[in-house]
């Protein structure tokens, strides 16, 4: 049945808009490469919509940086888009959630769970679906089609190369080798997270910037791709009837694979560090003073942090007002 088919195999039906698909403006490629920390160069081979908004993976925190304390006392923001991001994810109102940051090597580069396992088949099928649909389009000999899935794909190398420059481990403060740390990180709407791990993992997926500001030649090649996008679009009604269906498909496949594998992917990778949840459930408080005055008693009694946060009023002789650096 595949020998059988050509260009011409669907009649009476107009495609011609199907490559407009790929001009949606979804953040499903943004939160891939928040997750995972970069851009694989497997990325190419992946085409959904959004391809030209990768980019914009630094907005997906939502402009939220919250304020977070050491249990040293120091009290600060966290600034790292995708670690506020994984946060907003795994946490939930009125609840602590209890994440651990760990340095990847060895045996738990292999370790894997699960739903980790689920992501990548649905990662492998995306890219396998559209290696089948180069396949597919060169087999009827639709050129305008195969040229169309050129330039998404060309589009696709330019935003992960520039990615994989930005994405470069940056300034992180003084090495503080094996002494472990603890922080407090409180989210809008009531939502608190417990991070916990050496310090210089912490700093890894905290301090810093987690991508780079574009230089010029960046720009260029970012604009290029996206323009890229827009002729692919374009040109798409210039393919077969059958060679829009399968571009369509493609896409629309392809972010509905993706969706999913972000949704199976429970860890944060990020500078050869892991960001995840731990095993036990998240504790709900029924007022945050509760959780405020846990925290405390866990660290020996020490207030200062929590004063500087705001979670508790000072008492005779401490600082008031809330700190942050």
């Amino acid at each position: 049945m595949l020998s059988k088919l050509t260009r011409m195999s669907i009649a009476g039906i107009s495609l011609d808009s199907a490559g407009l698909v790929a001009l949606a403006d979804l953040s499903t490629i943004s939160e891939r490469t928040a997750l995972t920390g970069t851009s694989s160069y497997l990325d190419v081979f992946f085409l959904a919509p959004g391809i030209h908004t990768q980019q914009n993976a630094s907005d997906v925190n939502g402009g939220e940086l919250p304020v977070t304390a050491m249990t040293s006392g120091y009290v600060f923001r966290i600034e790292n888009q995708a670690t506020v991001f994984y946060l907003q994810r795994i946490s939930a109102p009125g609840h602590l959630v209890e994440v651990r940051v760990e340095r990847l090597k060895g045996a738990a580069h292999r370790k894997r769970r699960p739903r980790a396992l689920i992501a990548t088949v649905l990662y492998a099928a995306g890219v396998g679906l559209t290696i089948v649909s180069f396949a597919l389009v060169v087999s009827i000999h639709d050129y305008w089609a195969v040229a169309v899935l050129g330039m998404l794909v060309l589009a696709r190398v330019l935003n992960v190369v520039v990615m994989r420059r930005r994405a470069v481990k940056g300034w992180t403060g003084q090495s503080e080798p094996g002494v472990r740390g603890d922080l407090l990180v409180l989210l809008s709407q009531d939502r608190w997270v417990r991070v916990q791990g050496l310090v210089d993992d912490l700093k890894e997926v905290t301090a810093g910037q987690w991508i780079r500001d574009m230089e010029t030649l960046e720009r260029f090649a970012v604009a290029g791709a996206t323009l890229l996008v827009y002729v692919a679009a374009a040109l798409a009604a210039n393919a077969s009837t059958v060679g829009s269906l399968i571009i369509g498909v493609l896409l629309l496949v392809s972010v509905a694979l993706l969706g999913l594998c972000n949704a199976a992917t429970m860890d944060l990778h990020m500078f050869n560090c892991r960001v995840c949840v731990a095993e036990h459930p998240p504790k709900a408080y029924g007022r945050r003073l509760d959780m405020a005055n846990e925290m405390i008693a866990a660290h020996a009694g020490r207030r200062d942090w929590a004063v500087g946060m705001g979670l508790v009023l000072p008492e005779s002789g401490e600082m008031s007002g809330r700190a942050v650096v």
